[in-house]
């Protein structure tokens, strides 16, 4: 036996980990992230003082950042409100889940269809049409509304949860994201063993592409239930009885400044429940928006 193979005597290479950035460099950029983050948490801070605050603070000049006298007056003085409205705001809450339900899975599931097609099938036109898809991102949404309202009118949409389900559905922001994604992380490899297997488009899309782009879909949810559930009073909506929670919450601010503290109260709530939809899944939507101009 070779004497170099003996226990004992194997040869073992020490390797240094080298460093790109000294650690006064990492504490530095540290530091420096951590100043900003605090400074981007400021706003959210400031809305949260504010529902805290006694009408005598609300308009003391000039106005105070932190609460002196922290009171949850404000919180109870909305539910009051929301007790006496003739319309049950539970009718508000309600609306406003089943619009944001309906229109993230139906923007989630024709989005990623749509971007799969693009993405991994060669069909003539493809190129052009995700031009198209590209173009229509510089428009803003209230540039479309005349359009939409003439479309929806003619469809007989106008005055139901689907005038706003619908455009929500079409949105093309997700569909640009979810067609970046799988063309940089969906392998063209694995696919075209999957369709000699005899897999269908559908089957690999759903059990192949889906959970290899995971990241991006939960992108788009969180995208387009954010905008859902802020959505306010809608041109296309007029019955009290199908308005969302956002739009009711306007209402009671319109009733003057003696209910400046319930609105102030109201806004916490409507932000709360899309942050902590964000936080959950921050680290996805880095990774998306990271990859999302990126090729192989």
């Amino acid at each position: 036996m070779d004497e170099r193979l003996k226990p004992g005597k194997l040869r073992v290479r020490n390797h240094r980990v080298i460093l790109n950035r000294s650690v006064g460099g990492d504490a530095g950029i540290t530091f420096f992230l951590s100043i900003l983050g605090a400074f981007m948490f400021l706003p959210m801070l400031y809305v949260i003082m504010q529902s805290l605050k006694p009408l005598d603070e609300l308009f003391v000049f000039p106005p105070r950042f932190f609460v002196i006298k922290p009171t949850f007056n404000n919180f109870r003085d909305l539910f009051s409100l929301m007790s006496d409205s003739w319309v049950p705001f539970s009718r508000y809450i309600f609306n406003t889940v089943f619009i944001t339900f309906c229109g993230t899975l139906g923007n989630l599931i024709f989005a990623s269809m749509a971007a799969y097609a693009l993405a991994k099938i060669k069909f003539p036109g493809a190129k052009f049409i995700f031009s198209l898809i590209v173009t229509s991102l510089m428009f803003h949404s209230t540039v479309n509304q005349v359009t939409h309202f003439i479309l929806l009118s003619a469809f007989g949409m106008i005055d139901r949860h689907m005038s706003i389900i619908l455009p929500a559905m079409a949105s093309t922001l997700g569909l640009y994201l979810m067609k970046q994604f799988m063309e940089s992380s969906v392998s063209d490899s694995v696919l075209e063993s999957a369709r000699l297997d005899g897999a269908s488009e559908f089957r690999i899309y759903l059990t192949i592409a889906m959970p290899m782009v995971k990241p991006a879909w939960l992108t788009l949810m969180i995208e387009s239930f954010r905008g859902l559930w802020n959505t306010g009073a809608s041109i296309y909506i007029h019955s009290e009885q199908l308005k969302t929670f956002n739009y009711a919450i306007g209402q009671i601010l319109a009733g003057g400044i003696a209910r400046s503290g319930a609105g102030a109260a109201s806004t916490v709530i409507m932000m709360l429940v899309p942050i902590t939809v964000f936080v959950i899944n921050q680290s996805k939507i880095i990774e998306t928006f990271g990859s999302s101009g990126m090729k192989d």
